[in-house]
């Protein structure tokens, strides 16, 4: 657990463009540095979320815990917002054929083999669909991946994740890594993925984020 939780942690930031995470005796903090979410701390469980959310004071405050949304809730003071359940999924991965984009969509690559964009476009040129893969060490960290609400249903979500798979293979990776919402945690699971724990996030609103 601790090995897939670094892994997706300084995925993570390659994927977002912030700083390097930094250990911390809990886990791992993140300047982020961005409105509405200055700084993120990665927490090992609900109790050291206690306690950091009891120290920590400064509006665009994020927490992130590997625990349940009841837990976090239940350890959290009443000011901080607690998001619904997220999960860490994890899967190995292995050379497969190349796939094609599904009629009438095209795909293109856009990166430096550290960060890639998967694109589908329409017909018209439009953004259909969108995915990264960061890689960190031998893991590949799969982020952002979002198919647009007129072409949903199409495949387009899992030609994505297949593409992705292709990217991290070929710069060498050997395991995948992602936190799902719950509505993509049906789509990862159909495509083998493993949950290996439910993840929380809570944050300390900035005013008007």
């Amino acid at each position: 657990m601790a090995g897939l939780i670094k892994a997706w942690v300084h995925g993570w930031a390659l994927s977002r463009g912030v700083g390097l995470p930094v250990a911390e005796p809990d886990g791992y903090r993140l300047d982020v540095g961005r409105p509405g979410h200055r700084v993120r701390y990665v927490l090992a469980d609900a109790e050291s979320a206690a306690r950091r959310a009891r120290a920590l004071t400064e509006p665009g405050t994020w927490l992130k815990v590997s625990g349940s949304r009841e837990e976090v809730a239940e350890t959290v003071p009443p000011n901080w917002k607690v998001g619904p359940p997220e999960y860490l999924m994890s899967t190995p991965l292995a050379m497969r054929p190349v796939m094609a984009a599904p009629e009438p969509y095209r795909a293109e690559l856009v990166g430096d083999g550290v960060v890639t964009d998967v694109v589908v476009r329409a017909p018209d040129g439009s953004r259909a669909a969108t995915g990264r893969v960061a890689i960190a060490g031998g893991t590949a960290v799969v982020d952002q991946v979002v198919t647009e609400p007129e072409h949903q249903r199409r495949g387009l979500g899992r030609f994505v994740m297949r593409r992705l798979d292709e990217v991290a293979v070929a710069a060498g990776a050997e395991r995948a890594v992602l936190v799902a919402t719950e509505e993509g945690r049906a789509l990862y699971l159909a495509l083998g993925w493993t949950v290996a724990a439910e993840i929380t996030a809570a944050h300390l609103p900035e005013e008007n984020s």
